[in-house]
């Protein structure tokens, strides 16, 4: 007797909506924080808000404190210090979280090597195909005169796509738990060093200036930065999991880059150059190839992947 797969009911669709919605304007709230604050200084803040009231109301996750610690310093600290910095220098929202999907590449490639995972045909086709569109986006930074990607913001994302990637594997060694506590309790980790990031390279009177003006719209980002894309946003996407198989939730990130791209050009103007729009349709192709190319092969070519 076979067990029936859950079915992904308008519940599920609607909650995946909300949480890809919420992840996709992410990257254009984060412009707006950066006007009045400066990237190190928004991650610190970012974090209190996260941590602070929730762990006084959520138990600490059972789990052991070095994995606790890997995971906030790689997909927390790692992931927004990185991310936030790019796109201070001039990293385009809109390309922003489409290049951050990379980190399912890295996730594989670490998950290869630390976790003994194995590699199929798809992933290595996803890869390079990926690695193409990243050439072309970064030759287009060369070139474009409207919106041009600096070469530093396109580094820093491959950095922050690393950073999460990482986080990944330390997620995979911690297995199952509350998900909004590991969020909030891991949050109370990276506030000290991005405090001290912050003054080591941003420098203790940008500290200062820029909390005593700080402003409405600086306070909202980081309210729906801590809030909405975090807590809500984790929450949601870890009761997904919960109710359905990861193959079937796993794939809905990839509608990430499109609300992204789509909020930049609305709300930012960020309007794409050809050659960027080749780059991101490349880039896009291949996380395609990488999630959904295993069934496509194992219809075509049963055994073979």
């Amino acid at each position: 007797m076979t067990t029936a797969l859950p079915r992904f009911t308008l519940k599920h669709a609607l909650t995946a909506l909300l949480v890809v919605t919420l992840w996709g304007l992410n990257f254009v709230v984060i412009k707006f924080g950066l006007r009045g604050v400066p990237p190190l200084l928004m991650g610190a803040l970012r974090f209190c808000l996260v941590a602070f009231p929730a762990i006084l109301f959520l138990p600490r996750p059972k789990i052991p404190l070095k994995l606790l610690l890997g995971y906030a310093a790689t997909i927390s600290l790692g992931q927004f210090a990185f991310l936030f910095t790019a796109m201070a220098v001039g990293m385009p929202a809109g390309l922003a979280s489409l290049v951050l999907q990379s980190q399912a590449f890295f996730t594989v490639m670490l998950s290869a090597l630390t976790l003994k995972d194995k590699l199929y045909i798809q992933n290595l086709l996803g890869m390079a195909i990926a690695g193409i569109g990243l050439v072309v986006l970064g030759s287009a930074s060369l070139h474009a005169s409207a919106h041009p990607v600096p070469m530093a913001g396109l580094a820093l994302t491959l950095c922050a796509a690393l950073s999460w990637a990482s986080g990944n594997v330390f997620n995979k060694k911690i297995g199952p738990t509350n998900v909004l506590s590991l969020v909030a309790w891991s949050a109370l980790v990276p506030i000290l060093p991005f405090f001290a990031l912050s003054y080591l390279f941003e420098g203790g009177d940008a500290i200062v200036y820029s909390l005593q003006h700080f402003n409405l719209t600086s306070a909202l980002a980081i309210v729906y930065l801590a809030v909405a894309a975090t807590l809500i946003g984790y929450t949601l996407w870890g009761k997904l999991l919960g109710s359905l198989p990861t193959h079937m939730v796993a794939p809905l990130t990839l509608m990430v880059p499109i609300v992204g791209l789509s909020s930049a050009w609305l709300i930012l103007g960020e309007a794409l150059s050809q050659q960027q729009m080749t780059g991101a349709v490349i880039v896009m192709s291949g996380l395609l190839i990488n999630v959904f190319g295993g069934r496509i092969l194992g219809a075509m070519l049963p055994g073979l992947r």
